[in-house]
């Protein structure tokens, strides 16, 4: 087959695919398929993310998240943490803390006056990732993570264990309500990649055996401060 003829298969499939266009009737009221997460969505996030095989668990503030972080440190013993640089974490004094236990910090600043394969090299060595995230959904125990300078999607993507903490001012109710924050953002200023995270990494490829871990994090923790 030569290349005029391949374009011409591509263009009358293209024009066939247009013949089966999709058209979205008026009168679908707006709430159709609205889920929401009742009373208390932080309650419900947790819930749905520990039933997706995740560890969430819900704290009163911010000394609380520390605890909970210093309890999960202990229990994975990292030597290097790759971090977002986040005001939340900021404020927790994640940092300071991780300093202070002798754990090599990998953040954006760090990262960025490396060598290219130094700094994939460091990367992929990471031991845990620590980030927070752009927007929790609570309909279905989601991570809505933006990518941006300082906010890797790969801190949350390449090291065994992930630890996400967020607060309840960034617990959305249902995946609407987090495309409704998106849209108010304005299409300019939305990341060039948004990734949506529910439970830790898994897959069903090898023999539809459910595997954990394979192609992410097999340990995906979230502490919700309420």
């Amino acid at each position: 087959m030569n290349r005029e003829e391949f374009l011409s298969r591509v263009r009358n499939a293209a024009a066939s695919g247009r013949a089966y266009r999709v058209h979205v009737r008026g009168d679908i009221p707006a709430e159709a398929g609205y889920v929401g997460a009742g009373p208390d969505p932080a309650e419900r996030f947790a819930a749905e993310a520990n039933a997706v095989g995740g560890f969430a668990q819900l704290v009163a503030d911010e000394a609380a998240a520390r605890a909970a972080l210093v309890e999960l440190l202990d229990r994975y013993a990292p030597g290097s943490a790759f971090c977002w640089q986040h005001p939340l974490l900021d404020r927790l004094g994640v940092p300071a803390l991780l300093q202070r236990r002798g754990i090599d910090i990998l953040t954006h600043d760090v990262l960025a006056p490396l060598e290219k394969s130094a700094a994939r090299s460091k990367m992929f060595a990471a031991e845990i990732g620590i980030t927070s995230a752009t927007l929790a959904i609570a309909e279905t125990g989601s991570l809505l993570m933006a990518s941006t300078s300082g906010r890797e999607r790969t801190a949350s993507l390449l090291p065994p264990v992930h630890v996400a903490i967020v607060e309840r001012a960034q617990v959305v109710p249902d995946l609407f309500d987090a495309f409704a924050q998106l849209e108010a953002a304005g299409v300019e200023n939305i990341a060039s990649n948004v990734t949506l995270i529910t439970g830790p990494s898994k897959t069903g490829d090898l023999e539809l055996k459910l595997t954990t871990g394979v192609h992410g994090p097999g340990k995906w923790h979230v502490v919700v401060i309420r």
